[in-house]
């Protein structure tokens, strides 16, 4: 249920990856922050809200934390999901790529 809607947002953004102007990680902490920062709706936010805190410093940097050892199986989820995504993505990206499109010309 929680990676359903988390893979509906990270779809949604998918040629932000493509592009370069992001990573999946980042999009994983960019859902957190607008789920925690909105009063919770369904039960997907509410779990969300009641399970994971987003740390962030002033240079950008983030942490995402488990409230709890449940809160710590669903941190590990998500982010291995977006790691495979972005895997995948990049992996059909190159799939039609050759050697000499990397080197300079």
């Amino acid at each position: 249920m929680i990676l359903a809607e988390f893979s509906k947002y990270l779809q949604n953004r998918k040629q932000e990856i493509v592009d370069g102007q992001t990573t999946a990680v980042k999009i994983l902490c960019d859902w957190i922050r607008l789920v925690i920062y909105k009063n919770p709706k369904n039960h997907v936010d509410k779990i969300v809200h009641r399970e994971l805190m987003l740390a962030e410093n002033s240079a950008g940097e983030f942490l995402i934390v488990g409230k709890s050892e449940s809160g710590r199986v669903l941190a590990n989820a998500l982010y291995n999901y977006a790691q495979s995504y972005e895997h995948y993505i990049m992996s059909r990206w190159l799939a039609d790529k050759k050697p000499d499109d990397f080197t300079e010309k």
